[in-house]
């Protein structure tokens, strides 16, 4: 079974208007309400593609129980940690331009975490867990580290999508796959990356230290992929950018349903990319038909 933590997820409200005037009142043209979170969009993707997972983190309030009726008439199973406090608000308007307000994480108690640990250390060798986004101020950023050190020892392959602190720690337990953008491998190996190929040294550095597979990606000017025997580079398919929100989810997701059949690794990079390019040209996440169609505009070389 695959298993998508998302520790600080949202409820996302997006608003649109032609502008803003800031100090008047402002009008709404549209708005739309969606759960949001990292480890969420992989859910929603991975149950797109008919995959068996379920979410998992921290939910709370009336926002938590928008996400999670949201997810269940979508067909996501989750199996969330009830919190005290409301999960977070995250206002986002369209206007001239775009302008984010991300509300405050909620607390979490030393009780609803252990909650959490406990169902990962249910897991064993079957299992993928995808651990993936931001952790919240109210927990440690070495979270991510001591879970892939209980997971591994179970013989759970771990998938990472996270940045900053976390990345840097949790790498010390040799996560399956890691994914960061090439700006987030910047920070992490103390380099500027400004190409695809910046990015081969350091990525096969990290392969070298025990991590199977990374994956680093540079929006629409594709990405890189190293594991031990293989270095791939991708070219992504052509399109217009409509929602950039999501993509790297559905990249990670595109991976993993490819990786949980036991495509070859060729195959599983290509449905990723194109799984990625297919929410990124769309309004919403990525849908299958959407990402087969783009699969043959997606191009895959060794070097």
């Amino acid at each position: 079974m695959i298993y998508t933590v998302t520790l600080n997820p949202a409820l996302d409200y997006f608003v649109a208007a032609p502008s803003i005037q800031v100090g008047s009142l402002n009008r709404a043209t549209s708005d739309q309400k969606e759960p949001g979170g990292k480890g969420i969009n992989v859910s929603t993707v991975l149950t797109s593609l008919q995959a068996s997972n379920v979410a998992l983190g921290f939910i709370g309030g009336f926002t938590g129980e928008f996400i999670q009726s949201s997810l269940k008439q979508r067909g996501v199973r989750t199996d969330f940690i009830r919190i005290k406090e409301d999960t977070r608000l995250n206002v986002k308007v369209k206007s001239e331009v775009e302008t984010e307000i991300n509300g405050v994480s909620p607390t979490i108690t030393i009780s609803e975490l252990n909650q959490l640990t406990g169902q990962l250390t249910q897991l064993n060798k079957q299992d993928i867990v995808v651990l993936s986004g931001s952790v919240p101020s109210a927990l440690e950023p070495e979270i991510y580290q001591k879970w892939i050190a209980t997971l591994r020892k179970r013989e759970v392959n771990v998938f990472l999508d996270t940045s900053g602190l976390p990345l840097t720690y949790a790498i010390q337990e040799k996560p399956t796959f890691i994914k960061p953008n090439h700006h987030e491998l910047s920070e992490l190996v103390g380099q500027e990356i400004h190409s695809i190929e910046d990015a081969i040294a350091p990525a096969k550095q990290l392969v070298e230290q025990g991590i199977q597979y990374v994956m680093v990606t540079f929006a629409g000017d594709g990405a890189l992929f190293v594991s031990e025997n293989v270095t791939l580079l991708a070219t992504a398919p052509t399109g217009q950018l409509i929602n950039s929100i999501g993509a790297g989810d559905s990249t990670v997701a595109g991976f993993i349903y490819g990786y949980q059949k036991n495509w070859s690794l060729h195959d599983c990079f290509q449905f990723a990319i194109a799984a990625g390019s297919a929410t990124a040209f769309s309004a919403n996440l990525a849908q299958k038909q959407d990402i087969e169609s783009l699969l043959e505009k997606t191009y895959i070389r060794q070097v």
